[in-house]
């Protein structure tokens, strides 16, 4: 893991604002800041050549789309051997990334492995993911699912 960006004062009301809103001018920006266009942009621009701002998304919700069902599946992989020619968890890393139903992947401690955040149409679309890709992956020895009854919190700003 790279090492925290040090952001002063300065930086993290640049962060704010463009969490609560990427879409916002740089002069609307600096005049929420106190600073000069200028200094806002090349502010900006350095936060996102540091990796402090990784990007700029619209924030979807999947229901509003279609994605009617959310389900967070735990899986775990086989065991790596000393014969294995390949690491299941690097196999199962790049096809993670190639599956559009999963929305986010994590890797745990404990009994399982890695946990996904998957949004689908339906039951239906749900069975197909698991069944015909999922429990495929050679590399997947057991998954575990629960569901999503009600968002609470969604996608939100990290903690500045």
């Amino acid at each position: 893991m790279d090492d925290p960006i040090l952001l002063d004062g300065l930086d993290r009301r640049i962060l704010r604002v463009l969490q609560d809103d990427g879409r916002t001018t740089f002069d609307a920006l600096a005049s929420q800041i106190g600073l000069s266009a200028s200094a806002t942009l090349r502010r900006v621009r350095r936060l996102e050549e540091a990796g402090a701002i990784a990007g700029y998304v619209a924030l979807v919700p999947p229901e509003r789309i279609g994605l009617a069902l959310t389900a967070y599946i735990n899986v775990r992989l086989e065991k790596q051997t000393e014969s294995s020619k390949r690491n299941p968890m690097d196999v199962f890393k790049a096809a993670v990334q190639t599956w559009p139903e999963v929305v986010e992947c994590a890797s745990l401690t404990g009994e399982m492995d890695y946990l996904l955040r998957v949004v689908v149409r339906d039951m239906a679309h749900y069975t197909r993911f698991v069944m015909d890709t999922l429990l495929k992956h050679p590399s997947v020895q057991d998954c575990k699912s629960s569901f999503m009854l009600e968002r609470i919190k969604g996608p939100s700003a990290t903690p500045l």
